[in-house]
């Protein structure tokens, strides 16, 4: 009876230590690219280790975490429109979350225009928000930070 004890309570905790041995499976990249003189699109590309996913920045509140980007106020710096995705986004339903979720696995660049003031050299910065799932779990929600030269 011990040894059978003894091996449910090892079970158990080699369960605990797994979970609690997951690091982000996303891996980021930041970087400028020049559009014209003053204008640049900066690009920030998620790469997402399989089986996981990380929702669209349109993917419903309350549906996991929506990507959301937040630019630092820069006043060198004026944003373009909206932030832009490109990738291949997949959609459906979540009974978990009794909702239509959009998200994007492997690979999601988000894109954002900008216009520098001036002729100073600047940076642009901010935070990334995002949460990964896979077929059996989500990570809790991580937040990236980031800090682009634009050249």
């Amino acid at each position: 009876m011990k040894k059978i004890l003894s091996l449910i309570l090892l079970l158990i905790a080699g369960s605990f230590l797994a979970m609690a041995d997951v690091k982000d499976p996303v891996s980021w990249s930041f970087t400028a690219k020049k559009k014209s003189d003053k204008s640049y699109d900066v690009v920030i590309t998620a790469t997402v280790t399989s089986p996981w996913h990380i929702y669209s920045m349109t993917s419903p509140k309350g549906a996991g975490q929506p990507t959301q980007i937040n630019f630092k106020k820069n006043p060198l710096i004026s944003l373009v429109g909206a932030v832009k995705e490109n990738g291949k986004l997949q959609s459906e339903y979540s009974k978990d979350f009794d909702a239509t979720v959009k998200y994007y696995s492997n690979k999601v660049e988000f894109v954002q225009n900008v216009k520098v003031k001036g002729t100073a050299k600047t940076n642009i910065s901010g935070t990334i928000e995002y949460m990964v799932c896979n077929d059996e779990r989500c990570l809790p929600p991580a937040t990236k930070t980031f800090d682009i030269k634009l050249p």
